[in-house]
């Protein structure tokens, strides 16, 4: 049995086979072939599977995230039949008298080159495209079949670290539990898993070879810890301790249906985070009372190109039909620092995390925000949508995004395009905001704390930067002050102040946002229903009394 030491995400016992993912290109080797014919016919074989694993993903994606998601899937099928590209393939190998692995891999790299150097978008958006295809024949000429996470059984996955762009993929049905060596608390894979109430671990000294790869392993994600080939008495031992905890859940399971509100009666709205329409089963099935963030870039980080009007429309339509009346809360797009698009061909820059990103984008790209904007509008007559606003710093922003708010309802207007009348509001995540709050209140519907970046913003530190850990303390009394404020100037002004950052699952916090005041408080969904407990057995002015 070997032990490992992580950082603890999310809390539960998960048991199950590990499976090592490892990204980045594979290593093709160049083999001299005798048998000409047959080298070809390997590569028929694996294109055919290729095509037929692409169909599979398009079926599957198609249920889940509808059609527009689904494309890309159909674009890499017609591409694997392009007759250039396949011409190449079999011209290298007949020429060259070379393995098919070697041939595919070299006609890779020459089409993704020259894609990548075009000057159209598009076309140069390709690029990644036969990168992708390649990659998959290679996968499968090497016996590994398809690359995807948790492919064939439920299992832990364990990796060096998950870009956002890789954990929008997953078969989120397959993950029993992340472990990564790499990344931090505030990771998107920490998100992730927190969305998904699954054990997790990040900072994770573990080796990604055949020692851990294939073997049973444990997490205990309260502790932090990673057992591989665990011995008899440590497996019982977590056995054990894994039906406790789904005893405690079965007990929250009586909590469903009752509402959010102190022994003193103060109520609050508890409402869940969620990525895409992925997780709406999740959200239903926790018994949210609505959605307080849906991150709409993640809409934008799985697509290949800038999506489209009618794709945002029909995505947005669908969570708020399915939520049914339900307030659910769209952040406008957030990308920018950790969350980088290839397409939006963004500068270099040396400090993201304080450079052109989320509503600064939306600003000097109008277009782009407009399209959101148009989409966002439309799917508000189908559901009670509200639009959040993230970053913000100044009443200038709010007003500038009122000018192109009320252009976009004038061209619709001039078209006979019926909309809804959305509440608006922003996210309070810098300290700028926060001091001039009473400002903002006036001009907005309602608040939203963003913890995460307040944090990062108020302490100066990089929240991704592991280094940092022993510096960054999300209570500090700086930023339960702030969140204080935040609160006050919202309630001066007459609109309503939650936190949707991962502050406001913290449970030893719960007590102390209901003496603030906090109106809501948006969580990861297998958060709600234990946030859920503490409200109903708090007494709010015995707390303060107490305090």
């Amino acid at each position: 049995m070997e032990i490992y030491n992580g950082k603890s995400v999310f809390g539960g016992i998960a048991i199950g086979r590990i499976s090592v993912y490892k990204k980045g290109e594979q290593q093709v080797k160049r083999n001299r072939i005798t048998d000409v014919d047959a080298e070809l016919s390997r590569f028929e074989d694996a294109k055919k599977t290729a095509i037929e694993q692409l169909q599979g993903l398009y079926d599957k994606a198609l249920k889940e995230v509808g059609e527009a998601n689904a494309a890309i899937f159909e674009v890499h099928q017609m591409m694997l039949d392009d007759g250039d590209y396949n011409e190449s393939i079999a011209n290298i190998i007949k020429s060259q008298e070379v393995n098919a692995e070697y041939a595919v891999a070299s006609t890779g790299d020459n089409f993704s080159q020259m894609f990548a150097a075009m000057e159209d978008d598009y076309m140069r958006a390709r690029a990644a495209d036969i990168k992708d295809i390649s990659e998959r024949i290679i996968s499968i000429l090497s016996g590994k079949g398809d690359n995807a996470i948790g492919a064939d059984e439920p299992a832990i996955i364990v990796a060096d670290d998950l870009a956002p762009s890789e954990t929008v993929q997953l078969d989120k049905d397959m993950v029993l539990s992340f472990v990564t060596v790499h990344g931090s608390l505030n990771s998107h894979t920490a998100i992730l898993a927190r969305t998904m109430a699954i054990p997790a671990l990040v900072g994770t000294p573990l080796p990604l070879d055949e020692s851990v790869d294939g073997k049973l392993g444990v997490v205990d994600g309260a502790a932090g810890v990673i057992y591989v080939d665990p011995d008899e008495k440590t497996l019982e031992a977590m056995k054990k301790k894994q039906q406790e905890e789904l005893q405690k859940k079965e007990l929250l399971q009586s909590l469903k249906g009752k509402e959010n509100i102190t022994l003193d009666g103060q109520k609050i709205m508890l409402y869940a985070n969620i990525g895409n329409i992925k997780d709406l089963a999740t959200v239903l099935q926790n018994d949210a009372g609505g959605i307080g963030l849906f991150r709409s870039e993640f809409i934008y980080l799985e697509s290949e190109d800038y999506p489209t009007e009618e794709e945002q429309f029909l995505i947005y339509k669908q969570v708020a039909e399915t939520m049914a009346g339900r307030r659910v809360i769209i952040r406008t797009l957030d990308i920018g620092a950790d969350k980088q698009c290839d397409y939006f061909e963004m500068e270099h820059e040396e400090n993201p995390a304080m450079g052109c990103r989320a509503i600064r984008i939306c600003l000097t790209r109008p277009e782009i925000f407009k399209t959101q904007l148009r989409a966002l509008f439309r799917a508000s007559a189908y559901g009670n949508i509200a639009i959040m606003y993230p970053m913000i710093t100044s009443v200038k922003e709010v007003k500038k995004i009122k000018e192109i708010v009320a252009e976009v309802k004038a061209e619709m207007d001039a078209a006979g395009i019926p909309y809804g009348n959305p509440e608006q509001g922003i996210m309070i995540e810098t300290p700028a905001a926060v001091i001039v709050g009473n400002e903002l209140a006036k001009e907005v519907d309602f608040f939203s704390i963003g913890t995460n970046d307040l944090t990062q913003y108020t302490l100066a530190i990089d929240r991704q930067n592991t280094k940092l850990d022993e510096f960054y303390d999300s209570h500090h009394p700086a930023i339960l002050r702030m969140i204080s404020m935040v609160v006050e100037s919202a309630h001066k002004a007459g609109i309503w102040a939650g936190i949707c950052g991962e502050l406001g699952a913290d449970q030893t916090l719960t007590k102390e946002f209901l003496a603030m005041g906090v109106d809501e408080l948006s969580v990861s969904p297998g958060s709600i229903l234990p946030i859920r407990k503490i409200i109903m057995e708090t007494d709010v002015a015995k707390y303060k009394a107490g305090r």
